[in-house]
């Protein structure tokens, strides 16, 4: 009984303490936020509003020194050592897809391949990115504020200090894995024209593909192989120690498929195409920066070479092929000859010399229509390595050509005479094109194609048998 009650009398005595202490501590905290208010009061009435906003200043900036002393900036710029910047065209593809509904500024377009609208950063506002907790900044800053690209630029990403070891080693490697995932998954094939010295891009929405080629089905299937035989051999080019590139001529007259072939590579191999259009080339120094800012698994295409007069078949002292020839000697003195946007000797030397080993698994074409007006240094093996004569259409290109304007598979009563005609005419793909869009009728469209090529197989006869 004794023992029970000293028992509820020790509870009864912890309660009360608890409760004195609790009182305590709302005294304290009640008498500690008196003084805080009356020493506002004094402050407001004993401190001008001046020197107020004076020490408020110094403080927000002492507390952001400290904070920017602690930041780490990695600029990312477009070229790196002379070459376009991998990281930098892979953070342009990532960051969009980090953009939230509270970016206040974004750029907006719909592209050609693309099913949605297509977003984009611009150099306004900042991206917040976040990374196994950490929160990363990116800015972007375009150095030309008159181009239309941005890829003139770079960006800036900023992050503590404390977490340097995390953004090299595992946030960088994730935004490459990323962009190399989303590219894969899109597979769109991009163009890059030459513009001021920089390469813009757009999408390549050229639906040509080997199927749809009106090619002899056995050149088609060996420019196949020797462009499957061409991405196996990556350790075959590092051992015998060349560079893994490879030359395509394609020649033959106008209108035989020399650019739909060229997209049919590209869209068969998922690689770029870089459009190199010599007029637009100052220099052999702008040759090989152009040259050099080109990525790994593309397409570098030289259309019509033989229109430029440098690469011609060399007839002319050294001394004269270092002018240009279409300056005119009698009206300009010899001092003021202009020179030449680039030479021979700077584009063999991308083509196989020093800078040939700048970048890898790169396809060069060249086409033409003129093959004999090329200097044959230009041509040889090494350079030019498989040559492709796309010649005008014969019985088997013309089969596909049917089938695919026409729908007409196996054989057709006219057939065997359009075969006939087109083994002695020359007749161009892209004219028997033409003829049979007509007519959406298979045998209006095949028996106008035949009116068509007597007509020409008569007048075949008649230059002929006036020669």
């Amino acid at each position: 009984m004794d023992f029970t009650m000293r028992s509820s009398v020790q509870r009864l005595s912890s309660s009360f303490a608890s409760f004195r202490s609790a009182s305590s501590w709302l005294e304290l905290y009640a008498a500690f936020f008196t003084f805080m208010m009356l020493f506002r009061i004094a402050i407001n009435d004993l401190v001008p509003h001046q020197l107020r906003s004076l020490i408020v200043s110094k403080l927000k900036s002492l507390l952001s020194d400290r904070q920017s002393n602690s930041l780490v900036r990695l600029e990312i710029d477009h070229v790196w050592e002379g070459q376009s910047n991998l990281l930098y065209h892979a953070s342009k593809e990532y960051l969009p897809a980090r953009i939230t509904h509270t970016y206040k500024s974004l750029g907006l377009g719909k592209l050609g391949k693309h099913k949605n609208v297509v977003l984009a950063i611009n150099d306004k506002q900042e991206v917040v990115d976040e990374f196994e907790g950490v929160k990363l900044h990116w800015k972007l800053t375009v150095k030309d504020q008159k181009s239309q690209s941005f890829d003139n630029g770079s960006f800036t990403l900023s992050f503590h200090e404390k977490h340097r070891e995390i953004v090299m080693s595992r946030y960088i490697p994730h935004v490459l894995r990323t962009h190399e995932a989303m590219k894969a998954e899109q597979r769109f094939v991009k163009i890059h024209s030459l513009n001021s010295h920089h390469w813009r891009e757009t999408d390549l929405v050229h639906p040509a593909t080997f199927d749809t080629l009106a090619l002899d089905p056995e050149l088609r299937q060996s420019i196949i192989d020797d462009l499957e035989r061409f991405l196996k051999r990556k350790e075959l080019y590092k051992k015998v120690g060349k560079p893994w590139k490879r030359g395509y001529l394609l020649y033959g007259p106008p209108g035989t498929g020399k650019s739909s072939l060229i997209v049919a590579m590209a869209n068969y191999l998922k690689f770029d195409i870089y459009d190199l259009e010599l007029t637009r080339v100052s220099s052999n120094s702008d040759l090989m920066r152009a040259m050099s800012y080109t990525a790994n698994r593309s397409i570098i295409v030289i259309e019509d070479i033989d229109c430029n007069k440098e690469v011609h078949a060399r007839s002319k002292t050294s001394e004269d092929s270092d002018f240009d020839s279409n300056s005119d000697s009698e009206s300009i003195p010899k001092t003021a000859k202009v020179r030449k946007r680039f030479t021979l000797s700077g584009l063999l030397n991308y083509m196989d010399g020093l800078w040939s080993s700048c970048g890898e698994e790169r396809i060069i074409i060249f086409t033409t229509n003129h093959v004999e007006k090329i200097d044959p240094a230009l041509l040889r093996p090494g350079r030019m390595d498989m040559h492709i004569n796309l010649s005008f259409c014969k019985p088997k290109a013309f089969r596909i050509l049917a089938s695919n304007y026409l729908d007409v598979q196996g054989q057709h009563p006219l057939f065997e005479e359009i075969e006939g005609i087109l083994e002695k005419t020359e007749v161009t793909p892209a004219i028997l094109a033409e003829q049979l869009l007509r007519n959406e009728d298979p045998d209006v469209a095949l028996a106008e194609v035949l009116k068509f090529l007597r007509e020409k197989e008569t007048e075949t006869e008649q230059k002929e048998s006036d020669g």
